[in-house]
């Protein structure tokens, strides 16, 4: 397993292809490549049978695919809680290190990491974390630009995204913050939203609110 078709496993679990079909462009967004190249992995996994594939439809994971894949998010967010909450770094810098340690983290290893987090069930950006076991709560599903205008919401998660996280930490929205959304610009503009607690207002550009996952 190369470690591409490991991004791909991951970020269709974090899209939520265990419950529904994922597109081709919401992959090619989230990991910033050509749709093309989508296209060819996706074939490659639906060939190992990990990811089925329904024309105009979308992409889900088969069984083999989500058990892979939550033994992928475990190890890669447990990692990104010790990296924040233990060592500090900033939640935009954390994947490519975390990326580095799962590939060389073995059960044992792992067990006392998760021990010594005192058994995370969510990662600094709202993901949820497999247990042992593979129990979890699936996350929300709701993107922000799918609210409508006058909702009130919270945020629960972002997608795992360097870009979007340092963009988001300039915005300076955070995991838990209440906020009304005012309006959508027409073609693709921002999403206009109003944070709870403050009063202030932030535009949140078209392709970042579809990263956004609210409840």
């Amino acid at each position: 397993m190369t470690p591409m078709k490991e991004d791909y496993l991951k970020i269709i679990f974090e899209l939520g292809g265990t419950q529904k079909k994922i597109s081709n462009k919401q992959i090619a967004l989230s990991l910033n490549i050509a749709a093309g190249s989508v296209t060819e992995m996706v074939n490659k996994l639906v060939k190992e049978e990990l990811v089925e594939h329904t024309p105009y439809a979308g992409i889900s994971l088969t069984k083999p695919g989500i058990l892979l894949a939550e033994d992928l998010v475990r190890k890669h967010r447990l990692w990104e809680c010790f990296l924040v909450y233990k060592l500090n770094y900033k939640l935009q810098d954390v994947d490519g290190e975390s990326e580095l340690l799962e590939h060389v983290t073995s059960e044992y290893l792992l067990d006392h990491l998760n021990e010594f987090l005192g058994y995370p069930t969510h990662c600094p950006h709202g993901g949820v974390i497999p247990d042992k076991e593979g129990n979890y709560e699936e996350d929300s599903h709701l993107v922000l630009e799918a609210v409508e205008d006058g909702t009130k919401v919270s945020i629960e998660r972002f997608i795992d995204n360097h870009d979007l996280l340092t963009y988001l930490d300039d915005l300076e929205l955070h995991i838990g913050d209440k906020l009304t959304v005012v309006s959508h610009a027409p073609f693709e503009g921002p999403v206009e939203i109003k944070l709870e607690n403050t009063g202030e207002v932030r535009n949140i550009s078209y392709k970042a609110a579809h990263y956004i996952f609210v409840k």
